[in-house]
């Protein structure tokens, strides 16, 4: 089966129409938080504040891209452990997150924030950072410069390769996998 082609603007509508293992193409505006920019943002919310994005319809990649190499927008920019953002992530999903992009496991949490809001949880292969960067063909730091490549990026990607890991329906490939181990592991 072919990979659907979705633009990331139109996640929140298309959230509900996905499942857990459909692969897709992703198209349009990300931004990059990692665990600095989200204990930073938080903050900000916290205090009433206006945070660096709209999180709204808003896709976030856990991602800290290398510094762009002459002639290309960006470095290598694969994903990093979704987990180290959990303690963040129900309070963006509460406030109309789209998405979040990552690798690893989600803590329950999190996936009953996903269903409730009606989000989707999608995943980036690993170790691929520098065939990745291809896909993105625009970087521009938006927030906490002082970061580094943790700062809030704004990429731009284009036919950027992901699966869904965790639907909004309950949906959850970490624990599909397990279940089928384990019931080949007993057979």
């Amino acid at each position: 089966m072919e990979p659907l082609r979705l633009d990331a603007a139109q996640l929140t509508e298309l959230a509900p129409q996905l499942d857990a293992g459909s692969r897709i193409l992703l198209s349009g505006f990300v931004y990059t938080a990692r665990d600095a920019a989200h204990k930073k943002i938080a903050a900000i919310l916290r205090s009433g504040g206006v945070p660096p994005f709209e999180p709204r319809g808003a896709v976030i990649y856990y991602a800290g891209p290398t510094q762009a190499p002459r002639g290309l927008p960006i470095g290598s920019c694969g994903p990093t452990t979704s987990a180290r953002m959990d303690p963040y992530t129900p309070s963006l999903l509460e406030r109309g997150l789209a998405a979040t992009i990552g690798k690893g496991e989600r803590s329950e949490a999190v996936c009953e924030a996903i269903r409730r809001y009606r989000s989707v949880y999608l995943c980036a292969l690993g170790g691929a950072g520098a065939l990745a960067c291809r896909c993105i063909k625009s970087c521009e730091v938006v927030a906490f410069e002082e970061l580094g490549c943790e700062s809030v990026k704004r990429l731009y990607f284009e036919d950027f390769p992901l699966f869904v890991a965790i639907d909004c329906h309950g949906g959850n490939l970490f624990e599909q996998g397990r279940a089928e181990w384990a019931g080949k592991a007993r057979a």
